[in-house]
């Protein structure tokens, strides 16, 4: 178990940095919108570029804190009839949950971003606007954010097995 519980730490280790660096792209996203609203509402000089970089800012920023958001349980759940169940049978129910629905989710999302990314990396493909940012670097957060989702859900099925079996998690 104590194997267990070093992988479990150490995924959540690098999640949680993740977590933390990537969040701070919510400041660049709100001092690039507010750039270009002064630029264009003010002087007259709207950017090219704005639109797409704030959407490629904002898509690297809700998909790669994903497994962050997982860590903390911030993801949408339906607990209509679960929230009452005691805790080893909820921890149960959890690593059902996870084996049937979350883990095929991820791995289907793996392979398919993978292959969105890939076919995307061999065409160096860009945006079809005027500024015409490439889209490759952005199409590969994909498959990253599916890979730290995968490794998030191990972690939490890991401390569902220590409620399980009634040992302590920390």
């Amino acid at each position: 178990m104590a194997v267990l519980r070093k992988i479990a730490k150490a995924i959540e280790w690098f999640n949680e940095w993740i977590g933390r660096i990537f969040s701070w792209l919510i400041v660049a996203l709100v001092m690039l919108t507010v750039m270009e609203v002064i630029m264009r509402r003010f002087l007259g000089t709207p950017t090219i570029w704005s639109f797409e970089v704030l959407n490629q800012i904002f898509g690297l920023h809700f998909m790669i804190v994903a497994a962050f958001g997982l860590k903390y349980g911030s993801h949408v759940s339906v607990d209509l009839f679960t929230h009452r169940l005691e805790a080893k049978r909820l921890a149960a129910l959890d690593i059902f949950s996870y084996l049937l629905f979350f883990f095929p989710f991820c791995i289907v999302g793996i392979v398919q971003g993978y292959r969105f990314a890939a076919t995307s990396w061999a065409m160096r493909e860009h945006s079809w606007s005027v500024f015409a940012p490439p889209m490759y670097p952005i199409k590969s957060v994909i498959l990253i954010t599916f890979v730290l989702l995968l490794a998030q859900g191990i972690a939490e099925v890991i401390k569902k097995i220590f409620i399980i079996k009634g040992l302590k998690y920390d």
